[in-house]
């Protein structure tokens, strides 16, 4: 017996996201099937929804916000002559969550990795380059991961920055080569960011 059409499409749908199978898939299918009132699906499909439609990249830092600049650089309370610079979104999200960090960030979003086509010119430095003028930005603190896509742009960066009156430090490493700052715990990346080094 196939499945009826509208659950072979949210089966489907499912497995899309990174790390789900069928089984996982046919599992959260059923889960919504059996679980969820009319009012959560709605619910659930709008959030979707929303997400898609209403998310777009602030105007000064990259960050994910529904407004033209987010919330923490319209934050007065912050140190506003420090950029953390990280890859991703979700890392802001980290350092927010140990609390430690009180400067701003900028989300560089790609690695320069030539194996898959991203060279230097794909990086979107340009943004960052006025802010540190305009702003008189002090310090800039790469918090990206060390891979070998992740170093060399640290590197290159760096380099471009070495123009700027501006210290450039890196978040130290007693991070593993290879992880992904996601899965780092926050004492590690309290630690990783207490002793950074000067490049």
């Amino acid at each position: 017996m196939n499945y009826p059409n509208c659950l072979k499409n949210l089966i489907e749908s499912f497995k899309k996201l990174p790390g789900v199978g069928e089984k996982t898939a046919e599992r959260y299918s059923y889960a919504i099937i059996n679980n969820f009132e009319k009012e959560d699906s709605q619910f659930f499909s709008k959030s979707i929804q929303d997400v898609k439609e209403k998310l777009r990249k602030c105007d000064k830092c990259n960050n994910i916000t529904e407004s033209s600049i987010c919330e923490l650089c319209s934050d007065k309370r912050r140190n506003k002559k420090v950029i953390c610079l990280v890859q991703d979104s979700k890392d802001i999200i980290l350092f927010e969550k140990i609390g430690f960090f009180n400067g701003l960030y900028y989300v560089i979003e790609k690695l320069i990795s030539p194996i898959n086509g991203v060279g230097p010119e794909d990086i979107n430095l340009e943004k960052l380059f006025k802010r540190i003028e305009d702003e008189k930005i002090e310090e800039v603190i790469i918090a990206i991961k060390p891979t070998i896509e992740g170093e060399t742009t640290s590197l290159y960066i760096a380099r471009m920055l070495e123009k700027k009156d501006v210290i450039v430090s890196k978040i130290a490493h007693g991070i593993p080569i290879g992880t992904d700052m996601e899965y780092l715990d926050p004492l590690t990346l309290e630690l990783a960011i207490k002793d950074r080094k000067t490049f």
